[in-house]
This record gives structure tokens, C-alpha cells and sequence, in this order.
């Protein structure tokens, strides 16, 4: 399916401006609510804990930032002991259904057909696969063979936004068609448990699921207007993946809402500046939820109101913190009810490196 072309377009695909048609979000149909994954940690891993990681435990999964989240497995059983082929399995059959899932729910929303896919940008950092996701959802979803692609890794929760940059010069690049941005985590393909507070932490807040959004250069959607981004190295160890025995864990500092929100008000800033905007200008906030004392720590930092941040704790509540495609749901909501001509938006994600991303987009 060809795209019409809008007779007030410059002929130039570069002086056009890129615009968020749609975005849809997926997530897997098993369901833990904290009081059931609480029981099942007590029930095989108390052993392996200290009298004091015991009692972090059971006030971590009392908090009720959190209600329930979506994993991608049959029963909370098959994480104990999971082999790692099985598991490696688990995560690339997860990511393609995931991912398939909201391309085909993106594009019907706006009415298109595969067909108009012009180009493919996929993060994710879960799993590693080579060859990676893209050339799965190419072969299910009959994409052409011959479209842009591209797989992203390593930028963790943050990665949502580095992909939209990605997404957002690709589509400079075409004549016609869209842009598919697919940030897609399974986070329980990384379950590991110890008696370490930032496996505790993770296994309390992390979940699994998968976002899509359409981009393409006709006037309806949101205006991607501009981005920023900053990464700072030294706190590299306080927010990551490291590798034991061949395996993922996550590894979370303690002080890491003091830096994340440092950061992201640097970020913020940064955008707003572009633009000659101030934070009072922005309507709408699509802030990564990724915690309660994090999204507090930025709230405080910034200088937000509980209203502002409401929709960001409702998914955090509803689906817990799915890494890198949870700022989409976020949006996602933020579109259901309603963003007004004229309105400013702006997405802030942030994860591994320690990295910030900001997205200043309008109606």
C-alpha cells in the first residue's frame, strides 16, 4: 500500500516534518500481583537470604506503587532453575510476538497495511539474538525484504527514545511510507535471585512488554520538534547488566534516584532551551516510571505536580517498570485522553550508562 502524498508537502523528504501517527503497546497475558510474586520469592529462595534482606523484602512488595505485572511465562514455576537455552528461547519467542502484536494494532490504527512499512527500528535490552529481532517480525510479518532496518542494544530503560531519534532520521531518508520504532523488553528473561538488594529490587519492579509507534511525515499526530540526550559514564556501575556465570543480572544503586533525576532535569533542560520554552510551557509528561522514589526524586527536582505525574504512576501501578518500552505506554495513555492542538509534550527516558533522553514533541 502506497502512501498518498499531501500536495502541500515539500517534495524534499528532509524538510518535512516527522510526525508520531500512532502508538500502540502489547503485554503478555500471565498476570502476578506483588502479594502472589512475594509468596513464591519467600517460598523458594528464603533460604538464601539474610534476616535483613528478608524484612527488605517484605516492605518492597507491600508498597503500593505497584498492584500487579505482566510476565511472559506460563506459571511463576518455570523460573526456577530455567536453563538458559530454554530461556534465551523464551525471550526471542516473547519479543516477536510482543512486537507483532502492536506492529499490526499500530498500523490498523492509522489504517495502513504492511506494505507501507518503508523501515524497521527495534531496541531491546533483555536478550541477545543474531540475527536480531527485526529479521523475525520481517519473516512473520511479510515486510519487504529490502526496508531499513535496524536492531538497538545496550541502552536499557532509556532506549525508547535513541530509537525515535533513529526512527526519526530514517524517515528523513524515504519518499513514502512509515517508520516502525519497536522497543520490546522481557525482563523476566533476566529473572535471578540471590540475597543481593538489587535482585530483590528487580524482581519486585520488573515486567515484560512491548510498544510500537508509526512515524511519517503527514500533518496529523504528534510533532517530533526536538531531543536531547546526555550520558555520564561514571555512574556506569550504579545502573546495568553485568554478567555472572554467563547470565544477566541487574545491578541498582541505592543512590540512583539522586542521580537519575540530576540527570534528567539536565536533559530537560537542555530541550527546553532548543526551543526557548520553560517547564511551566509543558503540558503533558511522559516520564519513564522507574520507581516510586525515582519518579519522587524527579517530581522534586524538576518541579512537577502530582497531576502531572499521575498517568506515570498509573502504569507503574497497572504494569510495573517494563524497561524500555514503559515511557510508550505512558504516551499512550496520555493520547487516550486527549493531547489539544497546540499542546506541548515531552518523554523522558533514562537507564543504562548512565544515560538521560529527552523528546519535545506537539500536537
Amino acid at each position: 500500500m502506497k502512501m498518498l502524498k499531501d500536495e502541500n508537502f515539500s517534495s524534499n523528504p528532509a524538510q518535512r516534518k516527522v510526525r508520531i501517527a500512532s502508538v500502540r503497546v502489547a503485554k503478555p497475558p500471565f498476570i502476578v500481583t506483588q502479594e502472589q510474586a512475594k509468596t513464591f520469592l519467600l517460598k523458594h529462595y528464603s533460604d538464601k537470604l539474610s534476616s535483613k534482606n528478608l524484612a527488605v523484602l517484605r516492605k518492597i512488595f507491600a508498597h503500593p506503587s505497584i498492584s500487579r505485572r505482566h510476565l511472559a511465562i506460563e506459571s511463576l514455576e518455570c523460573l526456577i532453575n530455567e536453563h538458559p537455552d530454554s530461556r534465551i528461547a523464551r525471550f526471542t519467542h516473547w519479543a516477536v510476538d510482543l512486537s507483532s502484536q502492536v506492529i499490526d494494532k499500530a498500523l490498523t490504527q492509522v489504517g495502513l497495511t504492511i506494505d507501507a512499512v518503508s523501515g524497521l527500528v527495534v531496541n531491546t535490552c533483555t536478550g541477545y539474538i543474531c540475527p536480531g529481532i527485526s529479521t523475525y517480525l520481517i519473516e512473520k510479518l511479510g515486510l519487504s525484504k529490502q526496508i531499513l532496518v535496524y536492531d538497538l542494544v545496550g541502552s536499557g530503560c532509556g532506549g525508547a527514545v535513541p530509537n525515535l531519534q533513529m526512527a526519526e532520521s530514517m524517515m528523513r531518508r524515504v519518499d513514502d511510507g512509515v517508520i516502525l520504532s519497536i522497543s520490546v523488553e522481557i525482563c523476566s528473561a533476566t529473572f535471578q535471585m540471590d540475597d543481593n538488594l538489587s535482585l530483590i529490587v528487580s524482581n519486585a519492579i520488573f515486567a515484560d512488554g512491548a510498544s510500537a509507534s508509526v512515524l511519517w511525515q503527514h500533518p496529523e499526530g504528534l510533532e517530533l520538534v526536538a531531543s536531547a540526550s546526555r550520558y555520564d559514564p561514571k555512574y556506569r556501575d550504579d545502573i546495568r547488566y553485568i554478567y555472572k556465570n554467563g547470565q544477566l543480572h541487574n545491578q541498582l544503586s541505592v543512590f540512583l534516584p539522586e542521580f537519575v533525576s540530576k540527570m534528567v532535569a539536565k536533559v530537560v533542560m537542555d530541550l527546553l532551551k532548543t526551543r526557548g520554552l520553560r517547564i511551566e510551557n509543558i503540558k503533558h509528561w511522559a516520564i519513564h516510571p522507574g520507581g516510586e522514589k525515582v519518579i519522587n526524586a524527579i517530581k522534586s527536582e524538576i518541579g512537577l505536580s502530582d497531576s502531572q505525574l499521575q498517568v506515570t504512576r498509573d502504569v507503574l501501578a497497572r504494569y510495573g517498570n517494563m524497561s524500555s518500552p514503559t515511557v510508550l505506554f505512558v504516551l499512550h495513555e496520555i493520547l487516550e485522553k486527549g493531547i489539544a492542538p497546540g499542546d506541548w509534550c515531552i518523554m523522558v527516558t533514562f537507564g543504562a550508562g548512565l544515560c538521560a533522553h529527552a523528546m519535545l514533541l506537539r500536537k
